[in-house]
């Protein structure tokens, strides 16, 4: 077992992950909390709010800490975090929001808004990561795998390790940031190796790693579903095999997140000699949140005891707007404020220097007292133009139960929310190769989203009188993607699109003569 063994040779112990099984959610956030303020308190933002003075509360056996830091500390978001802080990070000074230099920046997919956006990583988020990522692979002694599994490669598709560099700061894909700092240990593991990993062009990339893909032993992929498809759709293709499982025998695992796998599951599966272990993982441009860290499981653990406290705002009308904005008075509530089935937008504070931020996505817990989370949409991908409270979760359930009811193969569809006269209308747009009815597809869907959801059921009757649906070729996403400069990595397609997202969609899609009913 060598990964396992290697683990355990270095000393790697399990100490963290027995310390979050047997205490409570509550006291382990208390204190992550209190270590990420006291190592920022001599910071200019721990200056500012006074950090030591919410230090003290720390002392009380009440929960004075979290009322004292809540309202001592104001909440943010991108915007105004880069406004007011980030900004000068890039400038190269120090000491701002977390002790030191920041010197890596993460740019992400820029799926919410209409450009990238720069997320400071620290040397002590770096480690953060890699501790996470440890402890996943530890959870995997817990599946019934062959102790062969664990001398096997593993296959990570990322962005590019080759990072921009202006003179002050790297900039790059968290994950190219992450892959190029891997631990010395790990590399006899790793592919596709630190020359095809540098490499910026997605096409040679893939170009690269299908050559290559005969002389590696994988038993793990990790990657986000649609890129990682594409890759083993190459590889079937180029070496004309029935299966990956005809190149990489030994493939048992694949470690994904960014979205939900179940619309890419048909097709995915049909590239497959057998079954598959799918374990989900929660690794955000801010940090590494949560990971499956049970079998049979389609929930994840959050990670509470390694360098993120979180926050909870109830997702509702009371503290957010219809375009997914916080209110200023928007409640928010601590671990142990908070109940299964609701959804909540996260608020956390890393060792990145990131305070109160609103990350962007919302969860729901299957398990408070576990910690078992799913993810369930974004605050900015979810449609209540006239009250219908649309989200992503119910969009990508509802694609799951019609195609599976169509026996249909889609992987991809975004939907739009727009005025029709002095009402709206949504128009979806699904990619599929299948034969099937636009009409009779988008009838299937409306009717599904009507069991699933009363508010849309209602609205459908009133303000919503209108749902179209385009048919596109699955290809049709990702070159829209690539004209985006969004190829690859960790980029994935948006659910819904908003503001100039969905005007540069809908104008690339007439310029490819499509017709919009």
């Amino acid at each position: 077992m060598a990964i396992l063994g290697t683990l355990l040779k270095k000393g790697i112990r399990l100490r963290e992950s027995l310390e979050q099984e047997y205490s409570s959610p509550h006291e382990l956030q208390k204190q992550e909390l209190k270590k990420l303020m006291i190592r920022a308190r001599d910071t200019e933002f721990g200056k500012k709010y006074e950090f030591d003075h919410i230090l003290r509360a720390f002392k009380t056996s009440n929960d004075d800490f979290y009322r004292v830091f809540s309202s001592r500390v104001p909440r943010y978001d991108y915007e105004k975090m880069y406004a007011e802080w980030w900004f000068r990070l890039k400038e190269g000074s120090k000491n701002l929001t977390w002790p030191g230099a920041i010197r890596y920046f993460a740019l992400t997919s820029g799926t919410s808004g209409a450009a990238s956006k720069y997320i400071p990583i620290s040397k002590d988020m770096v480690r953060a990561i890699r501790k996470t990522g440890v402890r996943q692979i530890l959870s995997l002694s817990k599946y019934d795998l062959p102790d062969e599994l664990f001398t096997k490669g593993i296959l990570m598709l990322g962005g590019s390790t080759d990072l921009e560099f202006n003179g002050t700061f790297f900039s790059g894909d968290l994950s190219g940031i992450t892959t190029g700092r891997l631990p010395v240990w790990f590399q006899r593991f790793y592919k596709p190796g630190k020359k095809i990993s540098r490499n910026k062009n997605w096409g040679e990339k893939i170009d690269r790693i299908v050559e290559m893909a005969p002389n590696w032993d994988i038993g793990i992929i990790v990657g986000v579903p649609a890129w990682l498809q594409i890759l083993l759709e190459k590889i079937v293709a180029t070496y004309r095999v029935d299966s990956i499982h005809a190149i990489w025998p030994n493939l048992r695992i694949f470690v994904h997140g960014g979205v939900s796998f179940e619309p890419y599951r048909k097709g995915f599966e049909k590239l497959l000699g057998r079954p598959l272990i799918y374990m989900e993982t929660y690794l955000a441009s801010e940090g590494f949140l949560a990971f499956q860290a049970l079998p049979n499981r389609k929930s994840m653990r959050l990670v509470l005891n390694n360098g993120i406290f979180y926050e909870f705002i109830p997702f509702t009308d009371a503290n957010f707007d219809e375009n997914g904005d916080m209110h200023p008075e928007a409640q928010t509530l601590s671990i142990d404020q908070v109940h299964p089935h609701t959804d909540y937008a996260l608020l956390i504070s890393t060792c990145a220097g990131a305070w109160r931020y609103l990350i962007g996505d919302v969860i729901r817990f299957d398990s408070v007292l576990e910690s078992e989370i799913r993810i369930t949409g974004r605050t900015k991908h979810f449609l209540s133009l006239c009250g219908e409270h649309l989200s992503m979760d119910n969009m990508n359930r509802a694609m799951e139960l019609v195609s599976r009811e169509l026996t249909m193969n889609s992987s991809e569809f975004t939907v739009l929310g727009l005025p029709d006269g002095a009402l709206f209308m949504h128009h979806w747009f699904v990619g599929t190769e299948d034969e099937v009815d636009a009409q009779q597809l988008m009838d299937r869907i409306d009717a599904t989203l009507k069991r699933l959801n009363d508010d849309y059921a209602v609205e459908r009757a009133h303000a919503l009188k209108k749902v179209v649906l385009t048919k596109l070729p699955v290809s049709f996403f990702y070159d829209w993607l690539r004209s985006q400069g969004k190829e690859g990595g960790q980029n994935k397609f948006p659910r819904v699109l908003k503001g100039a997202k969905a005007e540069a969609w809908l104008a690339f899609v007439r310029e490819r003569g499509i017709r919009l009913d």
